[in-house]
């Protein structure tokens, strides 16, 4: 049986809109992270230094982590996650970025 009521798997889902006010700097920490990733074959390597190098918003992905958003919750374990990362047009007062139309939901808990 695998209800809401009993399943022990929760899909969380977040969004988030950052500004960016300092580029070289999510640019340049991202390098160091890729560089500090002794695991990282050399052709990823190569790919993540050249995106990030080009693209603020993929240098923004390789230093946000979902592990680390969980990992000091006790009683919980990532099983999976995916994020991506893209540059907006944003404009908070426009009807389209009411983030609560989604919080609409007769399966959450919140």
């Amino acid at each position: 049986m695998s209800t809401p009521e009993t399943s022990r798997f929760v899909r969380l889902r977040v969004e988030l809109v950052l500004e960016i006010q300092d580029a070289d700097g999510i640019t340049k920490a991202a390098l160091r992270r890729i560089a500090d990733d002794g695991e990282m074959p050399a052709a990823e390597r190569t790919h993540g230094e050249a995106a990030v190098t080009e693209d603020t918003a993929e240098a923004l992905a390789y230093l946000v982590d979902p592990f680390d958003l969980v990992s000091q919750v006790p009683g919980v374990e990532l099983q999976q996650a995916s994020w991506s990362s893209e540059r907006i047009d944003y404009d908070p007062d426009a009807p389209d970025w009411d983030l609560d139309e989604d919080d609409v939901d007769d399966d959450s808990d919140n």
